[in-house]
């Protein structure tokens, strides 16, 4: 489970989290949305310790980010596409990672055949195409085999195969028990990929609902979306 407690989060004049309260509960896949410049990365990177709130908390299964004793090993996470040495193998990188983390060697290629990079395995992960870092990063992520996966559009530069991959994966892991949590622009693909939606604006929480019951106040997930980001903004000029 991951829990968010009145973040607050400043940069000089700008407020990127407003006092956010969301809980993302295991067994299903929950989608974080919200327009460009929401605070979604943030409170991301917030998440993982990257960035240290101004004010409140958030905590994995309890504790904070910092105080887990084998971080790859309980969450995975994907917010950065290059989050990797160009001049590294992808094989290379997978296996820093899982050195650093004492899990097993055979893992990486376990992961590697997984996500469909096995046959550039052995390449310089700097020539890869953003769908193929894409893929890498997702390696990275479920090369501890973690209860909780964060993942910070995941589908941006894949392929209509690879998000029909994807959305599986993402299924499959929630029905697994496992905390699912994933930004996307994507609206339609996240209306049919998650069961509960996190929305935020302007770093403040505009909603925490099911698709269903969120798509139903204006006929599609879109136009409700539209409409909490547009009233938001018309509160804050009044």
């Amino acid at each position: 489970m991951i829990e968010a407690r009145g973040l607050t989060k400043r940069y000089g004049g700008l407020v990127a989290l407003s006092d956010l309260s969301f809980t993302v509960e295991p067994g299903r896949v929950t989608g974080f949305l919200g327009p460009n410049g929401s605070g979604k990365s943030t409170a991301m990177r917030v998440i993982m310790g990257l960035d240290h709130p101004d004010g409140g908390r958030a905590t994995i299964g309890g504790r904070s980010y910092h105080d887990l004793r084998w971080p790859l090993r309980e969450v995975g996470a994907l917010l950065e596409t290059r989050a990797f040495h160009p001049g590294r193998t992808a094989r290379a990188h997978l296996a820093a990672l899982a050195a650093a983390s004492r899990i097993p060697e055979r893992r990486v290629d376990e992961v590697l055949e997984f996500v469909g990079l096995a046959e550039a395995a052995r390449r310089r992960a700097g020539k890869f195409s953003l769908g193929m870092c894409q893929r890498l990063g997702l390696a990275a992520a479920l090369l501890g085999d973690p209860a909780v996966l964060l993942l910070d559009e995941p589908m941006n530069g894949l392929d209509p195969e690879g998000i029909r991959w994807l959305r599986n994966l993402l299924r499959e892991m929630a029905g697994q028990g496992r905390t699912v949590l994933v930004s996307s622009h994507l609206i339609s693909e996240i209306s049919i990929t998650a069961q509960h939606l996190v929305v935020i604006g302007q770093g403040r929480l505009l909603a925490d609902t099911t698709v269903s019951e969120l798509a139903s106040r204006a006929g599609s997930l879109e136009d409700a979306i539209f409409d909490l980001t547009m009233g938001q903004i018309a509160g804050s000029r009044s």
